[in-house]
This record gives C-alpha cells, structure tokens and sequence, in this order.
C-alpha cells in the first residue's frame, strides 16, 4: 500500500499543470517589453526592412551592370580599327552597361592625346562607380546603429527594472522586475540580429561592386592599348 500510495503521487506530481513547461512566442516576448521596448523594436524593424530593400535593390543593379557580352570588346576593336566611330558609339549605347559606357566616353575623345582620352575614361569610371555604390554606405550605417540602439534598450530596461525594485518596498519579486529586463534582453538580441544582416549584406555588395569596377578598369585598359596599337 505504502509503494502503491508513493506511485500516486509521483503520478500527480508529473501530471501537476503547475509543472508543465512554459513556452513563450516572439510576439509575446516583444510585447511582454513594455512601450518602451515595443518602441525600439519598432525602429530595428524599420531599420531592417530599409536593409533588406537596399541590400536586394542593388544586388539587382549591380547584377544587370557586370552583365556584358565577351565578344564586345572584339566588336568595338573592329568598328575602331576601320574607322567605323558611329558603328562603334551605335554599339555602346545598345549594350548601356557601364563598361560600355565608358568607351562611349573613349571613342568620343578619339583624336585627341591618349592622356585626355584617359583621363575622360576615368572621370566618367568615377560616376559610374557612385552610381554602383549608391545608398550602400546606408548599410554600413544601419550595421553599426542598429547595436547600439539594442544596447539603448538594455540600459533602458535595466533602469526599468531598478526603478520598479526600488519602489517594491524592500521585496523582490520577479515579475516586479520581468518588464524590464524582457526589455533589456529582446533589444539587445534584436539589435544584434539587425546589424548583423546589415554588416553581412554591406559586406557581399562591397564584393559584388569591387568585380564591376575591375571589370571596368580592365576593359578600359584594353581599349586604350588598342588605340596605343600602332597602325
């Protein structure tokens, strides 16, 4: 009896609710906050769909400039070598890619020294180059903000927390103290996974944008040791 009644009551204690796990979803962890966390969330939210749209945005962009066709140097050599300069310009203005854009601006400056040709071609790479990396530096922004609003909020939320134990009248009890430190630690993870993404994204584009400007530098090099060729 005595076995059978310790049975019981091991029974009990496994199927007590009181015991059960607790799980806690994204969205009550956020609201469980407070305003103020709710608050700074909403900034990392904004700051990460802003990431998320430019990251994408110029991945695109910087996708359809690196996108040329390997016979068009060959073409334009031709068009050059037989003096064929509106064929050649004709050529440029179809593929408009920023490599082709700046032998346009090459080919326009044919008759003149090769350094005023060169010098052309270089400040024409230098707008194509910002255009490339145009609301890029957001990221890079956005990457080293984003912690330290989340570190905002962990000081916020601390202070929450001090402030409501100091008013608790010499007892300490957690869910006093919950509000705050929910606080603290959801912006701080979210601080963190926002920049994060941020840094990353900043990161691939810096690479991606890095190969158009070496595909740039190479062919307008190849250009220029054409019209250095003698005839």
């Amino acid at each position: 009896m005595i076995l059978q009644s310790n049975i019981q009551d091991g029974t009990d204690l496994i199927t007590d609710p009181e015991s059960t796990e607790k799980t806690l979803s994204i969205i009550e962890l956020i609201s469980s906050g407070g305003v103020a966390g709710q608050i700074i969330i909403a900034v990392l939210f904004v700051l990460l769909v802003a990431a998320i749209y430019i990251y994408f945005e110029r991945l695109f962009a910087i996708k359809a400039a690196s996108q040329v066709d390997s016979n068009f140097m060959n073409q334009i050599k031709d068009h050059v070598s037989n003096g064929k300069i509106d064929s050649a310009q004709m050529l440029c203005a179809q593929v408009n890619s920023p490599v082709s854009r700046l032998i346009n601006k090459g080919i326009t400056r044919i008759g003149k020294p090769l350094e005023d040709i060169n010098t052309a071609i270089e400040n024409a790479g230098r707008l194509e180059i910002y255009g490339l990396e145009k609301n890029v530096s957001i990221l890079a922004t956005v990457s080293g903000v984003a912690p330290m609003i989340g570190f905002l909020g962990t000081v916020v939320g601390m202070i929450l927390a001090i402030f409501e134990l100091a008013n608790a009248g010499g007892t300490i009890q957690m869910d006093v103290l919950a509000s705050g430190l929910y606080t603290a630690m959801t912006t701080t993870v979210a601080g963190l996974i926002v920049g994060i993404v941020a840094y990353m994204a900043y990161n691939h584009l810096v690479v991606k944008t890095d190969k158009v400007v070496y595909q740039m530098e190479a062919n307008s090099l190849e250009f220029l040791d054409h019209l250095n060729e003698p005839i």
